[in-house]
């Protein structure tokens, strides 16, 4: 699912916006390309250290928006590009894959899993 495209734009720094959706309010968190961790081609795993207002929505719905870019990648229109990843969430603090991400990401508290099912080119 995972393009060539897409993985060039997380190679380059950008901002991350993660949308939630719970009682009947949308809340917007952002984080960095950089951040991101593909461990397979539909997962992405996220650092999470505050975005407690986005675990408490993603426990009421797990289905969340992401939408991303860079510049530095030729798109289809010329320079830059970005995609809306649409997919369901949840948030771990246990196990490898925390274990993982904690040595790459001293910082966090918690890890944001996003298992995609939508992965739109958008410019």
């Amino acid at each position: 699912m995972f393009t060539d495209t897409f993985q060039e734009v997380i190679g380059k720094e950008g901002v991350v916006s993660i949308v939630t959706c719970a009682d009947g309010e949308a809340h917007v968190v952002n984080t960095w390309n950089s951040y991101l961790v593909t461990p397979d081609e539909k997962t992405l795993l996220i650092p999470a250290w505050k975005m407690r207002k986005t675990e408490g929505k993603v426990l009421q719905n797990n289905k969340v928006l992401l939408t991303l870019g860079s510049k530095e990648v030729e798109g289809r229109m010329g320079p830059g590009t970005g995609f809306l990843l649409e997919g369901t969430a949840r948030f771990f603090k246990q196990g490898p894959g925390f274990d993982m991400m904690k040595q790459k990401f001293p910082f966090l508290t918690r890890v944001l899993e996003v298992t995609v099912t939508s992965l739109k080119q958008t410019i």
